[in-house]
């Protein structure tokens, strides 16, 4: 049996134009002639182990104080900036290809960890969070007696 799937042409339009964007719309100069990217994130490794889920995001040349790491209604939310250097004088830019601007990570956090109790270390422009499991209560079966 063959199956027909119906072609819309708004829906690749719409990969393109974000395609393009990514391309071209990262490099904003503002108007007294500053260059600045403002459309940017951290890559980020997530793993765990038995004890608590590790996460890993790659922030070089970021102050430590330019970041803050939040947690609301079960989100996690990494956010900072990193700052373009100023021209020096008798030194001009050729080339600018790492991502400057405001950048901003989310993502949920599962059921089973404790975000109160996470951890963060800032060190050689990598940003770790370690947030402990919570001890899993096996299910427990309840016998009601009928009378």
């Amino acid at each position: 049996m063959n199956m027909l799937t119906k072609w819309n042409p708004l829906s690749e339009l719409s990969d393109v134009q974000s395609r393009l964007s990514s391309l071209f719309g990262r490099l904003n100069m503002n108007g007294n002639g500053d260059y600045g990217f403002t459309d940017w994130s951290p890559l980020i490794d997530v793993s765990e182990n038995e004890k608590e889920f590790v996460i890993r995001a790659e922030i070089t040349d970021v102050k430590k104080e330019d970041v803050k790491v939040s947690v609301e209604n079960g989100m996690l939310r990494i956010t900072g900036e990193r700052h373009l250097e100023k021209e020096k004088k008798g030194q001009k830019y050729h080339r600018i290809e790492r991502a400057y601007g405001s950048f901003e990570r989310s993502m949920s956090l599962p059921d089973n960890c404790k975000p109160d109790n996470m951890t963060a270390e800032y060190k050689d422009g990598m940003l770790t969070l370690r947030i402990p499991k919570t001890v899993e209560v096996s299910p427990k079966a309840i016998e009601v007696q009928i009378h």
